[in-house]
């Protein structure tokens, strides 16, 4: 899911990261509704490049469901409330990453991991760098004592589990919650994340290893080399940029960004991209 010109930026370095790392072939699905024309026309340029495949998806608003008309909601509730009906039945897992991050590992990796019966596995929220700690409104007051000894998760990366999660209805029982939660304008601050972890009672989140996000607000320098992948989230403490985080917490980013520069630049100049080699197993 992206946005405007940063974050479709943002992406298509995201994409070269994951296609860096893995070799095994790529099927990325991109919901329609936020992209941008000149975006959506780059996107068969890189496919043919990187070789992936790709399919945009959307679907319409239920009339029933409390609406969004926030943007950045709107892209958060695309995000987590419509999973068991944006992809075709023969779709049995997905793996959502934000548009902000850098892929370190083989995401074949992470395609594989064992779930243990659960419909989604998410990353814990980082708690190793004291400086936020303050910020970790999880581990006080309401959040507390909702989740009790259950972890709060980050949203920005989470494997999905489709088969399972049709089977069990989870669509229905999160749309039930949203539904609940959304009547209370103060509920549900960051829909994507407060929701799947509010109802982490009715539908189990599986704890991914912590080394699957890392992000500098919340983790410490320490885990940093272990990281598979790294997330430009906003340090509430310095509002730094994006693209500023990215250039100094990043030493491949610069790297990335110039080649999918070049690659638009041939792009609006007509050039046809040059082919790149594939793998077996498609994610």
């Amino acid at each position: 899911v992206a946005s405007g010109h940063l974050y479709e930026k943002l992406l298509s370095i995201m994409i070269l990261s994951v296609r860096n790392n893995t070799k095994n072939p790529l099927h990325f699905w991109f919901i329609d509704n936020f992209l941008s024309p000149k975006f959506k026309a780059f996107i068969p340029h890189m496919a043919a490049r990187y070789d992936f495949k790709y399919d945009f998806v959307t679907y319409k608003w239920p009339s029933w469901l409390n609406p969004q008309s926030e943007k950045q909601r709107l892209i958060w509730a695309y995000k987590i409330l419509f999973l068991d009906v944006l992809f075709p039945q023969d779709v049995p897992k997905i793996i959502f990453i934000d548009a902000d991050q850098v892929v370190r590992a083989n995401v074949k990796e992470l395609w594989d991991v064992d779930l243990k019966g659960n419909v989604y596995g998410f990353v814990p929220m980082g708690d190793s760098n004291p400086d936020t700690e303050g910020f970790r409104f999880w581990k006080q007051g309401y959040w507390k004592g909702h989740l009790a000894d259950k972890p709060y998760h980050i949203s920005a990366l989470f494997v999905v589990d489709l088969v399972e999660f049709r089977r069990t209805s989870t669509g229905e029982t999160l749309r039930g919650v949203y539904n609940q939660l959304s009547r209370d304008p103060n509920s549900l601050a960051n829909l994507d994340q407060d929701l799947p972890n509010f109802a982490q009672h009715q539908v189990p989140i599986f704890t991914l290893p912590t080394e699957w996000l890392w992000c500098e607000t919340w983790c410490s320098q320490e885990s940093k080399p272990s990281a598979k992948t790294i997330d430009l989230c906003q340090n509430p403490l310095t509002k730094e940029p994006k693209i500023v985080m990215a250039k100094r917490i990043i030493s491949e980013w610069q790297t990335f960004h110039d080649e999918v520069q070049q690659l638009q630049a041939d792009f609006e100049a007509g050039a046809a991209p040059a082919p790149s080699s594939t793998g077996k197993v498609e994610l």
